[in-house]
């Protein structure tokens, strides 16, 4: 049984669920280690390690999702074991999630031009306490009968090159990376995949305090967990994984715990975490 979850989102970001059901659901799925990695924030990872007080066999590991930004798209960065009161740390992530609110009300605009009536109040309370995203706008826009599934709203619309993409205020890789390290933290390469070239990506990286890659993905084939594996152990990177799980599309996100994840994967990051 997979023990080992290190990416799953929240309500504190573009997540369905609060961090204490995320912690229940866990617990259910017999997982041993997970990480709570919302974008752009850290609100959540408290209110989910109080939750192991009621399933003491899980362990939350606090995490973070950085979006970041390079010239053919974007680039995520993931940070674990940081400290939750670094003063820059939580001021560089509010300055991003701000700019998330301006960016989805540009984002609603565009998309009125285009005959497609979504409120920005209705946004906000999808997102709830959390930071607001485009899945939220895509599940407005769902409710409304605009599109079939997220994926259509996404690939029809919001994703970078659609007729109502928005940039965000951008922060590069390298300068996430070095803020998590200087945050204590330790950070790793998300989904490395989505590059054509993650390798050049790494080798810039790596000198900034890059100590890990996410290998263990939601439908990574065998061939490219391999070969991911090789990468890995090339630069000298520990090899994550995790779902991405944020329990808001069936059809297309995994249910939480059901990307296999070595339980070393946990283990060298914590060992790391404590020298």
């Amino acid at each position: 049984m997979n023990k080992v979850d290190l990416h799953i989102h929240t309500n504190a970001s573009d997540g369905k669920f609060t961090p204490a059901e995320i912690v229940h659901k866990a617990a259910e799925a017999g997982l041993q280690y997970i990480s709570i990695c919302d974008h752009d924030s850290i609100e959540g990872v408290a209110s989910a390690q109080l939750a192991t007080h009621s399933y003491p066999g899980v362990t939350v590991i606090g995490g973070v999702e950085i979006n970041t930004d390079i010239p053919e798209g974007e680039l995520h960065i993931l940070g674990y074991f940081y400290d939750q009161n670094n003063p820059e740390l939580k001021q560089s992530l509010e300055r991003l999630r701000n700019s998330r609110i301006e960016r989805a009300q540009k984002i609603i605009h565009k998309l009125r031009k285009m005959g497609i009536k979504i409120d920005f109040v209705r946004v906000k309370e999808l997102a709830g306490e959390g930071s607001i995203g485009r899945p939220h706008i895509a599940q407005a826009m769902l409710e409304k009968g605009y599109i079939n599934s997220f994926r259509e709203a996404f690939m029809k619309y919001i994703n970078r090159g659609g007729p109502a993409y928005v940039e965000r205020d951008k922060i590069t890789p390298t300068e996430a990376v070095q803020l998590i390290a200087r945050a204590g933290g330790l950070p790793v390469l998300a989904h490395p995949l989505t590059l054509d070239h993650f390798e050049s990506a790494i080798t810039e990286l790596k000198p900034a305090g890059l100590v890990g890659m996410e290998v263990y993905y939601n439908n990574y084939s065998p061939q490219q967990v391999q070969r991911l594996q090789q990468v890995a152990e090339t630069f000298s990177l520990i090899a994550t994984g995790g779902s991405d799980y944020h329990g808001l599309d069936s059809m297309n996100d995994p249910p939480l715990g059901t990307v296999e994840v070595p339980l070393e994967a946990a283990e060298r990051l914590i060992a790391l975490s404590r020298r």
